[in-house]
């Protein structure tokens, strides 16, 4: 171990310019992180070539070989000189250009990287030529001067070695069947969308194509099996409100039939094969909300947005594109779709009843829409959409981070709110939770009241009385002997505190006005946003004060009970609540004033703080 001498200065550190190959290289290891990467690129310029045809061979997952070719309108030969520079593209001039981009490349960088990680070579013939030319590139450049020979329309791009001079990322991806089945999902993906386009793609040396397209469902057929083609469900959206969103959107989505544990998802914005995270989560949500079995889907979407509204200016790699006006209208019609063929089903048996009530339909509600309606959004909604958890506080209050700024949120008036408007979209349309054993109202209701059994008598005969509608609306079933047997789901993964029942129901029998629809609705809505808010469990916090309450006689026998209720609480409120508060809740403004949100410190003045420290 060296040790300074006393006065003795260390040298700093010498800032240098990096080479610039050296620059290139780590510039492309970013841009083709494995050898699917390379594909997407290449594929996205044969379609930026309007190709009909593209045709994809592989071998050993494409490290060895990967070879795109296609029908294009090929490239210029006096354009193969620069073909491989960095940021030489025929797509965009200036930076304006990027806000009315349609093409699938535009930075000019993939195809210059692939020559600083591997060998590339090009063959190309345009319209009119009597041959074709083929060149090899290396570190961008040019390794020798274009050559005649004979070629078809189109172009093929040959990428041989990949990663050859990058031992460690060669290293991770040497179990070449997992690359490979990566390149066909791309491929089938791609096929799915651009059903006037043949792609195939098969091993190299192998005779049959493991990916060969027809028309969308046929494509979804041959990819994802018979299981997911025959149970889709189409779905269209579109907006045209400046104010708000304009946008076209139109794909096929899994009914309640499709059961499996993992989610599919294609998704393509202005025909740009993308990801959207907070999409996808949405959607899932509604699944498990109101599928069975909490089924994971299959969606393959298609939205078509102004082009000046999306960034696709991001990463290199171009494949997460955010989108947050749009979704939640989204999310909305695909909650209409499969639950509500599924609700049709589940109701098929109380049809007769329904049939003899000639009660409107849920969409004829209107009550319900002007309930929905009558939500204010507030200036706090940016906060709820990008906040991040960092932790409780204490029983009530969360902190959260948003930007540079920290606040206090009172978690039960966010879970209240939230379960009420959850209430009010999920109208008609819930899944169920199953009590283990029914329980009489009455036995619930003395609990409440204390022991005030004519009150219980006449609560339990009023609520008897609404267990038709309670039912039909609010999946609350109540048989005719007063026993509560169900209850709805109102966010997936989570049941509501079972000990605060009885004041639900009292709440029910007391508090609902019965006689006007819309009242009625709205009480019913808070009642069950109040019965299902995240309240901290009745038994005290089995730590600090509250952990001299278990070491009194006999109540040490509470205390793993009590850990257990604080401890699925703090989870619910982490990985439900605000996961889900972050999609679907519209914060009203008296959150702003009543101290659900409380902002405690800003990041930037505590940084100055210990910066002077």
């Amino acid at each position: 171990m060296d040790i300074e001498a006393p006065g003795e200065a260390k040298e700093l550190p010498k800032i240098h310019r990096l080479d610039e190959s050296v620059v290139n290289r780590i510039a492309a290891g970013e841009v083709i992180q494995r050898p699917v990467s390379a594909v997407k690129e290449l594929v996205e310029n044969s379609l930026d070539a309007s190709s009909t045809s593209i045709s994809v061979v592989v071998k050993d997952g494409g490290l060895k070989l990967i070879q795109v070719s296609d029908d294009g309108h090929g490239i210029r030969h006096e354009d193969l000189p620069i073909l491989c520079e960095r940021h030489t593209t025929s797509k965009l001039s200036k930076y304006e250009d990027l806000q009315s981009i349609k093409s699938m490349g535009f930075r000019g960088e993939a195809l210059a990287s692939m020559t600083y990680v591997g060998h590339v070579t090009v063959t190309t013939i345009t319209k009119g030529q009597l041959h074709g030319y083929r060149v090899s590139y290396r570190d961008g450049m040019m390794e020798h001067e274009p050559k005649a020979c004979a070629a078809v329309k189109g172009t093929q791009i040959m990428v041989e070695n990949l990663f050859y001079n990058m031992i460690a990322r060669r290293k991770t991806l040497q179990n070449s069947a997992d690359d490979y089945t990566k390149i066909v999902d791309l491929l089938s993906r791609f096929a799915i969308h651009y059903i006037d386009v043949s792609f195939s793609c098969r091993k190299h040396g192998a005779a049959r194509a493991d990916v060969h397209s027809v028309s969308r469902l046929d494509a979804i057929r041959s990819v994802y099996g018979l299981s997911v083609a025959r149970n889709l469900i189409k779905i269209e959206a579109s907006d045209n409100d400046p104010s708000s969103s304009v946008f076209e959107m139109d794909g096929f989505i899994s009914n309640s039939n499709y059961v499996v544990k993992k989610t599919t998802m294609v998704l393509f914005i202005n025909d740009r094969l993308v990801e959207c995270t907070a999409l996808k989560r949405a959607l899932e949500i509604v699944y498990s909300a109101t599928l069975p079995k909490a089924s994971k889907p299959f969606i393959y979407m298609s939205i078509i947005l102004p082009p000046e509204h999306v960034d696709v200016n991001v990463h290199p790699t171009k494949r997460e594109v955010s989108q947050e006006v749009i979704i939640e209208k989204i999310e909305q019609t695909v909650e209409s779709s499969p639950s509500g063929r599924l609700h049709a089903y589940l109701t098929a048996v109380r049809s007769s009843v329904r049939q003899r009530r000639n009660l409107r339909e849920t969409a004829d509600l209107t009550s319900i829409q002007e309930l929905i309606n009558d939500i204010d959004h507030s200036g706090l909604l940016d906060i709820v959409r990008q906040c991040t958890y960092v932790g409780m506080a204490d029983d009530v209050f969360a902190l959260l981070q948003h930007n540079t700024h920290l606040y206090l949120a009172n978690v039960v008036n966010l879970s209240k709110e939230l379960m009420y408007q959850q209430v009010l979209r999920r109208f008609a349309h819930f899944n169920a939770i199953q009590l283990s054993e029914s329980a009489p109202l009455q036995e619930l209701l003395m609990l409440a009241l204390k022991e005030e059994e004519k009150i219980a008598e006449m609560n339990t005969q009023l609520l008897k009385q609404k267990a038709e509608m309670l039912e039909e609306y609010f999946c609350i079933f109540i048989d005719s002997d007063g026993n509560l047997s169900r209850l709805p789901i109102l966010l997936d993964q989570y049941t509501p505190d079972m000990d605060r029942v009885p004041e639900f129901l009292l709440c029910l029998g007391n508090d609902v006005d019965w006689e006007d629809e819309k009242n009625c609705f709205q009480s019913l809505a808070a009642a069950l946003g109040n019965f299902y808010a995240m309240h901290p469990p009745l038994l005290p916090h089995p730590s600090g004060e509250g952990l001299e309450f278990y070491r009194k006689e006999f109540e040490h026998k509470l205390l793993s009970e009590a850990e257990t209720a604080w401890g699925q609480r703090e989870w619910s409120i982490q990985h439900v609540l605000f996961p889900s508060m972050r999609l679907f809740l519209k914060p009203p403004t008296s959150m702003a004033v009543n101290g659900t949100f409380v902002r405690v410190a800003s990041l930037e003045k505590l940084y100055r703080i210990f910066e002077r420290c």
